[in-house]
């Protein structure tokens, strides 16, 4: 069980919150990582507090989707953070995500897919004339082709996704409970595994209401 990685979302701005989160993730059963998105580091004392955490596994999760250029100087204003693993959206152009990965160094890029709170419907709404399926594995074979170190889809495409790309596979979307919130493709984490992902990324279930407890409920959940 130690080499399931999981990345807990810390989606607060609240740092005794972030604080409890860490301190009560720790264990000795799984490889934990911490998340940290838009809310967070771009909250007044964020930036700075991601900025001092030693010896943590840290996912800036900023979903970068701008021309090349921006994307570039993005990455390298956010090098002092030292971060291990940093978000692109795909669909911000092969051209953008040759750009990134050129500056990125030991920075481990992640092409972020087709997001789980979307589905066809909502697909069809925005535009787009393939369903997820489809759209996710065309997006695979540009983040192969961009060479990037990770990619985040849901549990659900893992499968489709494993045929193409052969790095790591990050899966948001992951519930314990049928809870699915704002979360449209979802999937237990044992499903996760199973299917081929390397590393979930795990907020509410374990966030909220009894971290220690939450931790042990997933513990005991992959043990079955």
């Amino acid at each position: 069980m130690k080499n399931n990685k999981i990345f807990v979302a810390c989606d607060s701005t609240n740092i005794s919150q972030i604080k409890k989160i860490i301190k009560h993730t720790s264990n000795t059963k799984l490889k934990i990582g911490y998340k940290f998105g838009l809310e967070f580091l771009n909250s007044k004392h964020g930036r700075n507090f991601v900025s001092k955490l030693k010896k943590k596994i840290i996912f800036a999760d900023l979903k970068l989707h701008d021309i090349p250029n921006t994307c570039m100087s993005a990455i390298k204003a956010i090098k002092d953070l030292k971060v291990n693993y940093l978000t692109i959206h795909i669909s911000a152009g092969l051209q953008a995500l040759k750009a990134a990965k050129k500056v990125s160094g030991s920075i481990r890029l992640v092409g972020v897919s087709i997001l789980t709170s979307l589905d066809n419907k909502a697909l069809k709404e925005i535009g787009f004339n393939k369903d997820v399926k489809k759209l996710v594995l065309h997006q695979a074979k540009l983040a192969k082709k961009a060479n990037l170190d990770a990619i985040v889809c849901s549990a659900q495409e893992v499968k489709i996704v494993k045929k193409i790309f052969k790095k790591e596979i990050i899966t948001p979307g992951i519930r314990l409970n049928n809870k699915n919130n704002d979360q449209k493709r979802v999937q237990t984490p044992k499903q996760a595994f199973i299917n081929g992902a390397h590393s979930l990324v795990i907020g509410r279930n374990i966030t909220k209401g009894d971290i220690k407890k939450n931790i042990q409920t997933l513990i005991d959940h992959l043990s079955q």
